[in-house]
């Protein structure tokens, strides 16, 4: 059952099913069953913030999360991950409800849960910032993967603000992430790359065109995103990722660095689609095994080390060749 201050805080955060569909959100190209598909990782989104935000015990909302098809259910836990950050952080919080589900059952979804903290970000004030981080001592990828909340906030902001922060390429503010200030923009940028994804539906010749329409030196970064989510949400075929990878050029790399975050966090959820799955080969020319190795070789507590790492396996292999 729902409470009423649960339901005032969904009115007033949570977008309806409709908000996040392409066409409400006046994103370019037709509708097709490629959009209607990723139209649907929102909407998990939505539902997860939703039985979040309105819910009496954790027990509730993980019983729901557990009736969402495996592979939208990590989103649903993003939006979970996203109601109980603002939960917690407000005033008269006073409980751990985002430690809890991530050091329980959202534990295999970390990757994404750390996406909904930074949706979380993008709705709260910044003072409040300092309080969303969980304290996940002892967990797997805490809190180096934390710099997901941050992609989780620049995609937010893209999503959600096309024209502030895709068309007029405003950069975001800066703030001392993990203690780091001047990194905050390039992880964002991920997020944003991410996003440019879904607004142009996956079609590899929009999204290639989004990203280099933005400056130079910020494209490296927004590759990398779109790496990520042309693999973990997929919706187009071999040959449209085999023109992305050429498309990309001298940030290919990048683009593989993405494709190897996005498999290993689907499959250390233990759900990997055939789709991401796919991709994965065309970006990175690996094996699910090989990806998996090469992310867990390369692991490194400061973010920007790891993916360095990995970047530099694809430039070692292409210089080799």
């Amino acid at each position: 059952m729902s409470t009423l201050l649960g339901s005032l805080r969904r009115l007033v955060l949570a977008p309806s099913l409709e908000e996040v569909t392409f066409a409400w959100r006046g994103f370019p190209g037709v509708s097709s069953a490629a959009t209607a598909r990723l139209e649907s990782i929102p909407q998990a989104v939505v539902c997860g913030f939703e039985w979040g935000i309105e819910a009496r015990d954790q027990w509730e909302v993980e019983r729901r999360l557990a009736m969402v098809d495996s592979e939208l259910r990590g989103f649903a836990y993003e939006g979970a991950t996203m109601a109980f950050t603002v939960r917690d952080v407000m005033p008269g919080g006073g409980a751990h409800r985002t430690r809890d589900l991530l050091l329980g059952p959202g534990q295999p979804h970390i990757f994404l849960a750390y996406i909904g903290i930074g949706f979380a970000m993008a709705r709260l004030p910044r003072p409040l910032w300092k309080k969303v981080l969980p304290d996940l001592s002892g967990t797997p990828y805490h809190p180096t993967m934390s710099w997901l909340a941050v992609d989780g906030y620049g995609f937010d902001l893209a999503y959600f603000h096309t024209r502030t922060w895709v068309e007029g390429q405003r950069v975001p503010e800066p703030y001392p992430w993990l203690g780091d200030r001047g990194y905050f923009t390039r992880a964002a940028d991920q997020g944003i790359g991410r996003a440019l994804w879904f607004i142009h539906g996956a079609r590899a010749g929009d999204v290639s065109a989004a990203v280099r329409a933005f400056a130079s030196h910020r494209q490296a970064d927004l590759w990398s995103g779109v790496g990520l989510a042309a693999t973990f949400a997929g919706g187009c075929d071999g040959q449209a990722l085999d023109a992305l990878g050429e498309e990309a050029g001298e940030h290919r790399a990048h683009l593989a660095q993405g494709s190897v975050f996005a498999v290993k966090a689907r499959h250390y959820a233990g759900f990997l689609p055939a789709h991401s799955e796919a991709a994965g080969a065309v970006l990175t020319g690996l094996s699910v095994p090989d990806t998996v190795a090469l992310a867990d070789d390369t692991a490194d507590g400061d973010y920007e080390i790891w993916r360095g790492r990995i970047r530099a396996h694809f430039s070692t292999e292409k210089a080799g060749r």
